[in-house]
């Protein structure tokens, strides 16, 4: 170098501000750390104690919308015709027939956060949670939404971008990498788990939530309300479950079936009233 100058060190990276370290397979272990930490701190800092999970099917739409939906095919179909539109139909009227689940779960949602603020000074003593996505999720947001309180939604990273929906409040909208520790910050919280019909990963979560309860992981009593007696009883048979020995009937009584929002209110008041009890001295479970 001229005048025996040496150029400038370049100032290297902090490990924790390198985000091509951190999207890396060896910061694997960092990323599942944090998503522990960070929900836990937020929920923590929202004073959130107990949860009410809804799980169901994120391609359930409101009534107004699927009624929408119909007029649009039957539309098309005064216009045209062929076996697409009628396929088309018969897709429509099933999901009108479903939006019922929608509507309901908004009801439910709206009952249980409108008790959860009477009988306690906390506001958010017991707070409605769902997967953050549209269908059913989005019901059980908007009826917390609707009562006037506020409600978590634990967003998940998917190849299709699942977004999250509008009635979240915002400080409690989060969003997951891993299934997994989304599964945890479901089940640590949760006092009760309502399941309405849904596919592949509404029967996923409710299986994980009964395994944990099944083999005493859980480390409190669970709630499991499965809605919608018709649909779920025609989807698994836990008769033959039973009659075939691969559960018990103990293990059977872990859930219960209800068909309207009210049913379902009136045994979770019941029970959660009594199991959290009703003064503000409460056990924080992320202690």
């Amino acid at each position: 170098m001229e005048n025996g100058n040496k150029p400038d060190a370049q100032m290297p990276q902090l490990a924790y501000r390198n985000l091509r370290f951190l999207e890396s397979a060896d910061a694997r272990a960092l990323r599942i750390v944090s998503e522990y930490f960070d929900p836990q701190a937020r929920l923590r800092k929202a004073g959130v104690q107990h949860t009410v999970v809804f799980f169901g099917s994120a391609r359930v739409l409101s009534r107004e919308a699927a009624i929408q939906n119909l007029r649009e095919v039957e539309l098309r179909i005064k216009e045209g015709s062929g076996a697409t539109l009628q396929a088309d139909l018969k897709r429509a009227r099933m999901g009108v027939h479903m939006a019922r689940y929608y509507e309901e779960a908004r009801e439910l949602s709206r009952l249980i956060t409108v008790w959860a603020m009477k009988v306690n000074k906390s506001p958010r003593f017991l707070m409605v949670c769902s997967g953050g996505g549209p269908g059913i999720m989005e019901a059980a947001n908007r009826g917390a939404s609707e009562a006037g309180g506020r409600s978590i939604g634990l967003n998940i990273k998917l190849p299709t971008e699942q977004k999250p929906n509008p009635y979240i409040s915002s400080e409690l909208s989060m969003l997951f990498r891993y299934f997994f520790m989304r599964k945890l910050w479901f089940a640590q919280p949760a006092q009760a788990l309502i399941v309405f019909p849904g596919g592949f990963g509404t029967m996923d979560e409710m299986f994980e939530f009964l395994t944990l309860i099944q083999t005493h992981k859980m480390g409190h009593r669970v709630n499991i309300l499965l809605y919608g007696s018709k649909f779920w009883k025609r989807v698994i048979n836990f008769g033959w479950l039973l009659e075939a020995e691969t559960i018990s009937r103990e293990e059977l009584k872990l859930i219960r079936f209800v068909d309207s929002p009210q049913q379902a209110f009136e045994i979770l008041k019941d029970d959660l009233g009594r199991r959290l009890g009703l003064g503000p001295i409460i056990k924080h479970p992320f202690v």
